[in-house]
């Protein structure tokens, strides 16, 4: 039976014509299906569903997503999440075979900022470690260098309510002050670095942060995968942070983004926000930084819409 799929020119390109037309002759579609960004049910029989293509670097993993939550669309991952999450849909290690696929995304867990030569990465998973990073140094023993730290950021996931809605928000915080690329100095710029992105100044919680064109926010089977930023010299977005390990959603997250379909990110500096074990410890800290002109902000879309 033929499918109500939309495949893209990119998708179409990559899996070639042949393949593009069984699926949507229904030969090789699923009908019932989990969105790969919200995680609930759809069906290819009764609603215009879009296809997503995952690429790594060796694989690649058609998955399928509402037409309302993503488009259809090439979305270059790392070749380990793309296995990972290959593993978790059909316990192995394989995946469909199409036609070479696009350069992966930028390296896993690697938030950088454009410098004068090229953009140095800030390695900065949540939660799993990373390799050390232009930042703060510690002090040392007498004699000796200053030791320099490591660079982490913490991403907490949780709903805050802007005005009378709920929105999905992410909050980015690094363990250790940022230090500009090829900068000498040892002061935290963190902020300044997002806003010469296009963050803005967050001063009152109850309006959402406006939108950062070409930023984005990368869910795939309900979790969270990479914040995706423009690329320096155009073309597909490339990972401002790409987590080693996709990040859980909790379910009235993912039902908040299914509404909104926008995810508002705030930053602060090292240790302004802290650990919050409960949404409205996170909200109370996020208006305390808000109220010390110490958090940015930006509104950003799913990937690809």
């Amino acid at each position: 039976m033929p499918r109500m799929l939309d495949v893209s020119n990119d998708v179409r390109a990559e899996i070639g014509d042949e393949e593009a037309d069984r699926l949507l002759a229904g030969d090789n579609a699923p009908g019932a299906y989990d969105c790969t960004s919200c995680r609930t049910p759809g069906n290819t029989e009764q609603e215009l569903t879009s296809t997503v293509l995952f690429v790594g670097q060796e694989t690649a993993v058609l998955a399928f997503a509402h037409a309302t939550c993503v488009p259809s669309q090439v979305v270059p991952v790392s070749e380990d999440q793309l296995r990972g999450a290959v593993r978790s849909i059909t316990g192995e290690d394989t995946a469909p075979s199409y036609a070479p696929p696009v350069p992966a995304a930028a390296h896993a867990a690697a938030p950088h900022f454009p410098a004068p030569a090229a953009p140095p990465a800030y390695p900065a998973p949540a939660p799993s470690p990373a390799s050390p990073a232009t930042a703060s140094h510690t002090s040392a023993p007498s004699g000796h260098a200053p030791v320099p730290q490591q660079a982490v950021l913490g991403v907490t996931s949780g709903v805050v309510l802007v005005g009378r809605e709920a929105c999905p928000a992410l909050v980015v915080e690094p363990t250790a002050p940022i230090v500009r690329p090829g900068s000498p100095g040892h002061g935290d710029e963190f902020l300044q670095l997002l806003s010469e992105q296009g963050f803005a100044p967050v001063v009152d919680l109850s309006r959402p942060p406006a939108p950062n064109p070409g930023w984005s926010v990368l869910l795939a089977m309900g979790r969270l995968h990479a914040v995706l930023m423009p690329a320096p010299g155009g073309g597909r977005p490339v990972a401002w942070w790409q987590a080693h390990s996709p990040m859980p959603l909790s379910e009235g997250w993912r039902g908040a983004v299914g509404r909104t379909r926008k995810v508002l990110i705030y930053a602060a500096a090292a240790g302004t926000i802290g650990t919050q074990p409960r949404e409205d410890q996170l909200r109370a800290a996020l208006d305390r930084a808000a109220a010390r002109g110490a958090l940015v902000g930006a509104s950003m879309p799913l990937a690809g819409t």
